[in-house]
């Protein structure tokens, strides 16, 4: 009896481990169960980078149909490309968990056929669906190989596709800072393609023409873009009271000639009813053109018969020009070596750089935006609306009233810094509430009583507005033989500013798609590697990741050595 009580505490402590291994393997299993149910993830980055925005989420939780994404990211892929596959991958994890069983994607190599001819054939049939390829250089030693890759992917939904590019160009990045940027955008990315092929209806823009307006080619790039997400069409009005009628918003580009007082009625009226609009007009007529044909150009007031409607909304115009320190250069004709002129490049004072408001999501991280002889604006204070301001020239600016004289003389002396010492002046205001109608109080009873006119004095829903005092924010360079550059890229500079970004902004913030919007102006810091530093101490790190383990280990088994030595010769 004895001997068995002394053995009992073991048979305990036995059974009471069975135990504690039985419930462990138990809360596993539930623990395994639940997670196929429940989702969450601990988001540790100062930017939240890993947390998908409402919006996204509350789509893919309402999406009606399966969503098939093929990604063409797979193979032997170059370092800084795994990591846009493994992003990607990540990305597209969390869209199906909150997606489930309505999104599907497949990782696919296009190199991984061994027969050149049928490499090449699926190649040709991806670029002809959209995608783009880049011929990355691959360094093993001594040796360096080409390698074509297809940083892009396929979405399809019902009987709509549609491709998205994934990796990022921009003029000055490194390839490692646009795979950085590439990896920023790629939820805004996966979810623009989601709208485009779900869409049922997509919104309309018509772009107003009939004053003297930007023409279809100045215009050709940001049309494009736009087309990604609406109906784009040009529309004269022509006095046609139902010519604004199919349209959700209006865009208003340049106009260099006065509207009738019939198409205003019909603008005016379009506002009334909750249509939005894009105002993008020059209060001062001044062209880079005219200048580099004379010696001298003038800057005049502009008469286009809309200040008087634009002030009733909560904007001024003023008929001034802004100089600016913080201006494109533009090449200028110094001199002739032989018959062959000589040319250099001069800040020119009146092509400013705006910069945009970083607390509103339309001009949040966007980069400054390239113009062309800009005036500035007001905001009026009223009651029913309120007003943003969202972009500005720098602090090293100045005005000079119209008219006034332009010339290339200017930059024979330096500047005088402490005239440019006005600024920031505002360029671009965002409008939002209830407007008035410019007509009120103005029109005889046989119209305001007529109901097929249904004359409105006041919006009947809030609606908003983008005023910006210059026409050129929306035009895009455009060649001799009548091609164009992408908007915002300077061909002197070889840059690209932040003109595009501004215009898809302001009409998506217009056409309420604030949570793509949202989407887009979502930043998180890039923390780039120094990849000098890394070609130098390459090998140290290498060593000192192999050697400092194992001397760890061999002074940890030491010390243990010695310490039951010590212990157990007591």
């Amino acid at each position: 009896m004895v001997e068995k009580a002394k053995h009992n505490p073991q048979g305990k402590k036995r059974l009471a481990d069975i135990t504690v291994l039985l419930v462990s393997i138990a809360i596993v299993i539930i623990l395994n169960f639940l997670s196929s149910y429940i989702f969450g993830r601990f988001d540790l980055t100062s930017e939240k980078r890993y947390t998908l925005s409402k919006n996204t989420i509350t789509q893919l939780e309402t999406l009606e149909d399966v969503v098939f994404v093929r990604v063409y990211l797979e193979g032997n892929l170059p370092t800084e490309f795994r990591e846009l596959h493994d992003a990607m991958k990540e990305t597209l994890d969390d869209f199906k968990a909150y997606a489930g069983s309505n999104l599907e994607y497949e990782f696919i190599d296009p190199s991984a056929s061994i027969d050149e001819k049928e490499r090449v054939a699926v190649y040709e049939d991806l670029t002809r669906q959209g995608l783009q390829y880049s011929n990355v250089r691959m360094r093993e030693g001594d040796k360096v190989s080409e390698q074509i890759v297809f940083p892009g992917a396929i979405m399809s939904y019902r009987n709509n596709e549609t491709p998205i590019q994934l990796l990022k160009s921009q003029m000055g990045a490194s390839e490692q800072e646009m795979i950085a940027i590439s990896i920023q955008q790629l939820e805004y990315e996966l979810m623009s393609a989601i709208k485009k092929v779900s869409a049922e209806r997509k919104q309309r823009i018509g772009i107003i023409e009939g004053q003297g307006e930007l023409d279809k080619l100045q215009m050709a790039d940001a049309e494009r873009a736009l087309t990604e997400f609406y109906e784009v069409e040009r529309v004269t009005i022509d006095q046609d009271l139902n010519a604004l009628l199919p349209y959700d918003a209006i865009i208003v580009a340049r106009p260099d000639s006065a509207f009738s007082e019939q198409d205003k009625f019909i603008i005016d009226q379009f506002i009334m009813a909750g249509g939005k609009a894009l105002w993008l007009i020059d209060p001062v007529f001044a062209r880079m053109d005219s200048l580099r044909n004379t010696a001298l150009t003038m800057g005049l007031v502009l008469e286009h018969n809309l200040e008087d409607m634009l002030f009733k909304y909560g904007v001024r115009l003023n008929n001034d020009l802004v100089m600016d320190l913080q201006a494109l250069p533009i090449p200028i004709v110094t001199g002739y070596t032989g018959n062959k002129p000589k040319q250099e490049m001069f800040t020119w004072y009146y092509n400013p750089m705006l910069i945009g408001n970083e607390n509103h999501p339309i001009t949040k991280n966007i980069d400054r935006l390239k113009t062309e002889f800009v005036s500035t604006l007001e905001p009026i204070k009223l009651d029913s609306s309120t007003s943003t301001v969202l972009l500005t020239t720098s602090d090293q600016s100045r005005l000079v009233n119209a008219p006034t004289r332009i010339s290339f003389n200017i930059l024979r002396e330096p500047p005088r810094y402490e005239m440019f010492n006005t600024g920031p002046h505002a360029t671009a205001v965002l409008v939002e509430g209830k407007f008035e109608s410019v007509f009120k109080n103005r029109l005889p009873k046989a119209i305001t009583a007529n109901k097929e006119i249904n004359f409105l004095e006041k919006s009947v829903i809030p609606t908003k507005m983008i005023v910006a005092s210059d026409g050129d924010i929306i035009k895009n360079q455009v060649t001799k033989d009548e091609s164009f550059y992408a908007l915002g890229f300077d061909k002197y500079t070889n840059k690209m500013y932040g003109n595009k970004a501004f215009i898809l902004n302001a009409m998506n913030y217009l056409c309420d798609d604030s949570g793509l919007l949202n989407v887009r102006s979502k930043e998180f810091k890039i923390r780039l590697l120094d990849q000098t530093k890394i070609d130098e101490e390459r090998y140290f790190w290498q060593v000192l990741n192999t050697v400092l383990p194992i001397i760890i280990i061999f002074l940890f088994g030491g010390f243990q050595f010695w310490w039951r030595k010590r212990k157990y010769a007591r």
